[in-house]
């Protein structure tokens, strides 16, 4: 038989806390460099003040990011895709909280691969979801034209 994609449970919750711990270094870095900053210009800002500014400020420029796209797309009466991308954020997020659920909990293993799996599981059945709507339109389109002539 070929090889297999898959991995031991063991490998993949590895992969998962290194991948976690990854994301945890660079997020310590940032703000080691943001208290850094603070304590240099002497603002003293405690904690939470510091997380009030920086969320307040990442999340206006995702909202300066994203809006436009937005518009482009709500002009162009692109609201699947808009419902799309919501939808694939949360889906995500959603994801990610599940394993890290699992792994603290003792639940289940974290795995990055059920994350992956997941999300290629919501992009195929949303794929069957567009083909059959695709299909509706494309009879519906044909009895209009039906009824026009």
């Amino acid at each position: 038989m070929g090889q297999t994609i898959l991995c031991s449970t063991q490998e993949r919750q590895a992969e998962m806390v290194k991948f976690l711990y990854w994301i945890i270094e660079v997020i310590t870095r940032f703000h080691n460099v943001l208290l850094s900053l603070n304590d240099a210009n002497e603002y003293n800002f405690t904690d939470k003040e510091l997380h009030f500014l920086i969320i307040g400020v990442l999340g206006m420029l995702l909202i300066f990011a994203v809006h436009p796209l937005f518009l482009y797309l709500a002009k162009r009466k692109r609201i699947m895709t808009i419902s799309w991308i919501y939808a694939f954020t949360l889906m995500i997020v959603l994801t990610f909280a599940i394993e890290i659920g699992q792994g603290f909990s003792r639940t289940g293993t974290m795995d990055f691969d059920d994350i992956m799996f997941g999300l290629v599981g919501f992009l195929a059945f949303y794929l069957v979801f567009v083909t059959i709507r695709a299909i509706l339109r494309f009879i519906l389109r044909l009895f209009r034209r039906d009824e026009e002539e």
